[in-house]
C-alpha cells in the first residue's frame, strides 16, 4: 500500500535516496578515469586494470543474487542503512589500500554492498510511491548519474592531480557520513511487505522465476545495460586514442554530458508516467542510435563537435535507464518487489561485466595507438537495443 506523505516528506526523502545513489555511483565511476594513474602507481597491466573494475560488478551481481531471496525479509530501511555503512567502509578502505591485492579486496567489498544498495532505494521507491508518481520519483532518485558525471568524477579528478588518488575515496567516504546521517533521519520504515509468508532461499528463487512476466523483465534489463556498457566503458580511451582529444579536454566530456541530462531526465520520467513504459523506452533507444554510431566512428572533429555528440549520447543512453526501471518496478506484485529488484540489478552488473569483455575482446590497439573496430561495437549495441525493445513489449504491467 503507498505511503501517505506530504509533498515536502517526498521531496527531503526522494533527494535523500538520489545522495545515497550519488555516492555509490560516484564510487564506481571514479575507477575508470584513473586507470592510467593507478597503473603507473601499482606499475600494473591494462588487464589487471580490468581485473579492478570488473571485480566491483561481479561482486555486485553476486550480492544482488543472494539479497534477490533475502531482500523481502528485512525492514528495507534498516537493509538500506546497513548497506551503506559497509560501502563507505570498503570506500574508506580503498583510499588507505597500498597494495594492488588490497585494493582489490576493498574493491570487491564496496561492489558486494553497491550491488544490494542500488536495488534496495528502488524497492522503497516502489513501495512509497503509486504507479502515477513512480516515474517521475525514479526519475528525481536517478539524477544520481548526472550529479556524479557533472561533479562527482570531474571533482575526483581534480582532487586526483592535485592531491593523490586515494584523496578522492577518503573524500567520497567522509561526505557518506553526513548522508548516513540524514537518511537515518528522513528515510521511513518499509515493512508492509514483511506480511508475506516467508519461504526458503532455494524456494524463494522458485516463486520468482514461476512467473513469466519476470523472465521478460530481467532480460529486459540485462539487454538494455549490456547495450549502454559495450560502448561506455571505452568512451574515454577511444577519445583520447582516435580523435586527438586530450586528458585535460575528458573532464569536460562527463561535465556537459551531465548537465544536459539534469535538464532531460525529469523530463523523461514525467514521459514515462504518461506513457506505456515500453514506448518510452523504445523512443529513447531508438533515439540513441544515432550517438551510439556517431561516437564510436573514427571521425576526426573540433572538441565542440566531439562534444556535441558525446552529450547527445549521455542523454538518450542514460535516458532508457528511467522507463526500463519503472518497467521492472511496475512488473511485480509488491511482494516480489524486493527480490525483483534485487535479481534485476544481479542481471545489470554481470550484463554490463560480460558487456565490456565482449567489447574488449572485440577492440584490438593498433601500433600507431589507434583503437580499432569500436565502430563494430556501436553496431552490436544497436542490434542489442532492438532486442531490448521486444522484450520490453513483453512486460506486463501488474503493480
Amino acid at each position: 500500500m503507498p505511503f501517505e506523505l506530504s509533498p515536502s516528506r517526498e521531496r527531503i526523502m526522494l533527494f535523500t535516496l538520489m545522495a545515497l545513489q550519488f555516492i555509490m555511483i560516484v564510487d564506481f565511476m571514479i575507477m575508470m578515469p584513473l586507470s592510467s594513474v593507478l597503473m603507473t602507481a601499482f606499475n600494473i597491466q591494462p588487464a589487471q586494470f580490468g581485473v579492478l573494475v570488473s571485480s566491483y560488478s561481479i561482486a555486485a551481481g553476486v550480492s544482488s543474487l543472494l539479497a534477490s531471496s533475502l531482500a523481502d525479509r528485512f525492514d528495507r530501511r534498516n537493509a538500506l542503512l546497513a548497506a551503506f555503512v559497509g560501502l563507505l567502509v570498503a570506500t574508506l578502505a580503498c583510499a588507505y589500500a597500498n597494495t594492488f591485492e588490497l585494493l582489490l579486496v576493498a574493491r570487491i567489498i564496496a561492489g558486494f554492498f553497491g550491488g544490494v544498495l542500488s536495488s534496495i532505494v528502488m524497492a522503497i521507491v516502489g513501495d512509497i510511491f503509486p504507479p502515477q508518481k513512480r516515474g517521475k520519483a525514479m526519475g528525481v532518485v536517478m539524477l544520481a548519474f548526472s550529479l556524479a558525471a557533472i561533479t562527482g568524477v570531474p571533482l575526483g579528478l581534480f582532487i586526483s592531480n592535485h592531491y593523490s588518488w586515494q584523496t578522492p575515496f577518503s573524500f567520497l567516504a567522509y561526505t557518506g557520513i553526513a548522508v548516513l546521517i540524514v537518511a537515518y533521519k528522513v528515510v521511513p520504515s518499509v515493512r508492509g511487505h514483511l506480511n508475506q509468508p516467508k519461504v526458503n532461499f532455494f524456494r524463494s528463487y522458485v516463486e520468482l522465476f514461476n512467473e513469466p512476466n519476470h523472465w521478460w523483465a530481467f532480460l529486459t534489463s540485462c539487454l538494455v545495460m549490456v547495450a549502454g556498457f559495450l560502448v561506455i566503458p571505452f568512451i574515454a580511451p577511444t577519445m583520447v586514442a582516435n580523435t586527438s582529444m586530450t586528458d585535460h579536454e575528458l573532464p569536460y566530456i562527463y561535465l556537459a554530458g551531465g548537465a544536459a541530462t539534469l535538464i532531460t531526465r525529469p523530463w523523461i520520467g514525467r514521459m514515462t508516467d504518461k506513457h506505456k513504459h515500453w514506448k518510452v523506452l523504445a523512443f529513447i533507444s531508438l533515439c540513441s542510435f544515432v550517438p551510439i554510431i556517431l561516437i564510436t566512428q573514427t571521425i576526426q572533429t573540433p572538441f565542440a563537435v566531439q562534444l556535441l555528440f558525446s552529450t547527445l549520447f549521455f542523454i538518450f543512453v542514460s535516458g532508457r535507464f528511467i522507463p526500463a526501471s519503472a518497467l521492472i518496478t511496475a512488473s511485480c506484485e509488491p511482494r516480489f518487489r524486493g527480490r525483483v529488484m534485487a535479481f534485476s540489478s544481479a542481471v545489470q552488473n554481470f550484463g554490463s561485466g560480460i558487456a565490456a569483455l565482449i567489447a574488449g575482446a572485440i577492440m584490438v590497439k593498433a601500433p600507431s595507438g589507434e583503437i580499432l573496430h569500436y565502430d563494430w561495437v556501436g553496431y552490436i549495441a544497436c542490434g542489442v537495443s532492438l532486442v531490448a525493445i521486444y522484450t520490453a513489449m513483453k512486460v506486463k504491467a501488474v503493480s
